[in-house]
């Protein structure tokens, strides 16, 4: 029997990578932090002048347009490569089930995102009467005040997904290549953390907007992984796991 460690991967608890996230959703929707969310928008609006990364070239430019082109690259590159693949299997040989994760993983958190934006019908901070627009806040479990221009479609974050949707580059490589899976759970958050900030800055999203984007992704991307890519060590295999175990970060 062969266990190569690409089929022993290090022990995934499906109970704390799934049931962390939900719970923490659970107290999101309980609990809303609706005071911290509208004590950082409002430390960063100057009234008269607007919120203080509006008008920024960086944020909007380079973090906004040029950071989802980026990732949809990717996603792009990932499903050619993919395709390919099948029209040359003599010349392009992958992983298929690993990159087919991926792809599939990316999309599916990314395009949650519009469904609710338009379900819930949450205003942006930029649009509140608090910060010179003319709608009235509401959280977001609370019915949504009458809409005095239009309905709002701020929740969840859309362009926070861009970067924590790269969990699944971590989930896609921490069975065969543990170090370069941590170094991608570190870029997805930390890009993820970033494009959070930006956004609020612009006035675009409140903090629990961006969490819950985090929350949404790494349970897509998760459950993908436990359907499509994990394979528990069985038998005499599981020996060998302990070396992989050592090395992985555990989830």
């Amino acid at each position: 029997m062969s266990c190569e460690r690409s089929v022993t991967p290090a022990a995934f608890n499906t109970t704390l990578a799934l049931g962390i996230p939900i719970f923490m959703m659970a107290l999101l929707a309980f609990f809303e932090p609706s005071q911290l969310d509208l004590w950082l928008a409002d430390w960063m609006y100057r009234p008269g002048v607007g919120f203080i990364g509006a008008k920024s070239f960086f944020l909007e430019d380079i973090l906004h347009d040029r950071v989802k082109e980026a990732v949809i690259g990717i996603v792009v590159i990932l499903f050619t490569g993919l395709l390919a693949s099948f029209i040359f299997p003599s010349t392009i040989k992958i992983e298929r089930r690993r990159w087919c994760y991926v792809v599939v993983s990316m999309v599916i958190a990314s395009s949650l995102i519009t469904p609710l934006k338009r379900l819930t019908e949450v205003h942006c901070p930029w649009s509140l009467s608090r910060y010179g627009g003319a709608e009235t806040y509401s959280p977001v479990m609370e019915k949504r005040a009458p809409a005095v221009e239009k309905s709002g479609q701020c929740w969840p974050a859309g362009h926070a997904s861009s970067g924590f949707i790269l969990f699944a580059l971590f989930f896609a490589l921490r069975d065969t290549r543990p170090r370069a899976a941590r170094v991608m759970l570190a870029t997805a958050i930390t890009l993820g953390i970033t494009l959070s900030v930006s956004r609020m800055l612009q006035g675009a999203h409140f903090l629990s907007h961006n969490l819950w984007t985090a929350l949404i992704d790494w349970l897509v991307c998760a459950t993908l992984y436990r359907l499509m890519l994990y394979r528990p060590a069985t038998g005499e295999c599981r020996q060998m796991t302990v070396s992989v175990t050592m090395d992985t970060q555990q989830i």
